[in-house]
């Protein structure tokens, strides 16, 4: 799994700009934290909703990628349960069901209090491609 945690570290350049961290992959789920910082939050004085769909698509897009397939999202709906108003947001992405061409995920970001914050849920199609360059999926 290391190979695909330094994939997505060196490789999600948005991720990056966005602050977000991967903490842990391993087939089928993903997670990943993001510390509030002033350029996260909107008018409201809340995190942007934005923000936090970006968290939860990057948790999304590194389990659902995690047996090696490229998989590309093809629904993401997402519910916003309570405001994030500081702190460090956590992203958990668990596959809920899956085959050889669909995955289904549900994602969860949680506060560091662990309040709820938000649920998402993604369908992905996996291609018959590799993830990785032939020399790293060897590897």
């Amino acid at each position: 799994m290391q190979k695909y945690l330094d994939f997505f570290r060196a490789n999600d350049h948005f991720a990056r700009h966005c602050g977000i961290e991967l903490l842990e992959v391993k087939p089928g789920y993903a997670r990943a934290s993001m510390v509030l910082q002033p350029f996260h939050f909107n008018g409201a004085q809340t995190a942007h909703g934005g923000a936090i769909f970006t968290l939860a698509d990057f948790a999304f897009a590194v389990a659902v990628n995690s047996r090696g397939k490229l998989a590309l999202a093809t629904t993401t709906p997402m519910a916003f349960v309570n405001p994030a108003v500081a702190g460090t947001l956590f992203a958990v992405a668990e596959e809920l069901a899956g085959n050889r061409r669909l995955g289904t995920y549900q994602v969860s970001i949680r506060d560091d209090k662990d309040q709820l914050i938000a649920q998402f849920q993604g369908t992905a199609y996996r291609k018959n491609t590799s993830l990785l360059p032939p020399a790293e999926a060897a590897g």
